[in-house]
This record gives structure tokens, sequence and C-alpha cells, in this order.
């Protein structure tokens, strides 16, 4: 198989396989999920100032000073990392466009000097993260090797995304078509394994907000 043969493949067979298992992979983690349910609590509710589902979303959505003093490069590098990567993902053009020839979905991009600069950004961040882990013994000892291999996979499309626009270290249809085929195990893993949490953070921290706030707990 050539370099146009492999690019053909990933971008026509190979995505429809990844978008399956990913639709597939999604739905079924929700159902799974959300289908659990939860007994009723029948004690009286103790309701206290912020003390909600939706005050635990928006305290949540930013870090906590103690925090911050403790881990700032867990949490300034996550925070960098993941709207980085938003960026990168819904906002490059090629992207926009693939986006609107699957799901006929369209908006404005950013100009493609701003989409390298944050994707370098954002794999610095990355990387950061990463020794940060690897350089503290306690976050050594926590990690798993399910941890290191789901950030090589989410690193890897921002990778070697970038090194196929700069036309660096392969030929453009040959890193294009890794590129893409990397985007595509990513997304077949994810409803698998904690990047799942993409779709679940929210909808989770909204369950504790409740269940605290029904005992007077502001979380």
């Amino acid at each position: 198989m050539n370099d146009l043969a492999f690019l053909t493949w990933v971008r026509g067979t190979g995505l429809d396989i990844a978008l399956s298992v990913f639709v597939f992979g999604v739905l079924w983690r929700l159902i799974e999920i959300y289908g659990l349910g939860a007994k009723k609590d029948l004690a009286e509710p103790r309701r206290a100032d912020g003390a909600s589902g939706w005050h635990t979303i928006w305290r949540r959505s930013f870090p906590q000073k103690e925090a911050m003093k403790k881990a700032p490069v867990t949490y300034i590098g996550g925070i960098v990392f993941h709207i980085g990567l938003g960026i990168v993902v819904f906002f490059f053009v090629p992207h926009i466009l693939l986006i609107k020839g699957v799901f006929g979905l369209s908006w404005p991009g950013l100009p493609s000097q701003i989409i390298d600069l944050v994707t370098v950004v954002t794999m610095a961040a990355m990387i950061l993260v990463l020794v940060d882990r690897l350089v503290k013994p306690v976050k050594r000892f926590l990690s798993t090797k399910a941890d290191y291999i789901t950030w090589a996979l989410t690193f890897m499309p921002l990778l070697t995304g970038w090194l196929a626009v700069q036309h660096l270290l392969l030929p453009y249809t040959l890193m294009l078509a890794i590129h893409i085929l990397s985007v595509e195990i990513l997304l077949i893993v994810l409803p698998f394994s904690k990047l799942f949490h993409a779709f679940t953070t929210f909808g989770s921290r909204w369950y504790n907000g409740e269940v605290n706030g029904h005992k007077g707990v502001a979380v």
C-alpha cells in the first residue's frame, strides 16, 4: 500500500470504523452510567447557599487557590492543555471542513498561524505535565500504564498534525495519513478509557453537588 492508498483508506473506511466505534461506545457508556439510577434520599433537605449541582459545576470549573499552590504545574498545565486542545480541534479550518462534511455543521476558523502557536503551546504544556508526573514520587506511584498510554494517544494527533502542516519528518501525504490514523485510534479508545471524562465531567460535578447540597454541604 503506497502513501496515497493509505491516506485514502484512513479518510474513508478507517474513519467510518472509528466513528462507528466512537458513537456506539459513547452511547453505551452514557446509558450504562446514567441508567444505574440512585436511591431516593429520604432525609430532610438541609439546603444552604451555594450548595447545589450548578454551583458545584461553576466552582469546579476554576482552580482552587490551595490546589494551585500545592500543584501549580498540574492545574496551570492542565488548563492550558485542555483549552489549547479545544481550540486546535474546533477552530482549525480543515477540521471544521471535516465536521461540516460529516455533520453538516460549520463556523469560522482561526488563522493557521494562531493554530500553529496554540498547538506548540499545548504540546509544551502536555510535556510539562508529564515531566511533573514523572519527577514527583507520589504522582509517579499513583500513575498507571493506562495513564501514560492515554497521554500518548492524546499527544500524537497534536504532534503528527503539526508535523504534517509544517511538512516535516515524512512526506506530507504519509504524515497526514498517520495523523488521521492517530485521531481514529484516539476516537476508538476514548469511550473505554479515562478520556471518557470529556463526556462525564459536568454530569459528575452536578451529581456530587446535588447529593452534598441535599445535606447542606457546598462542594
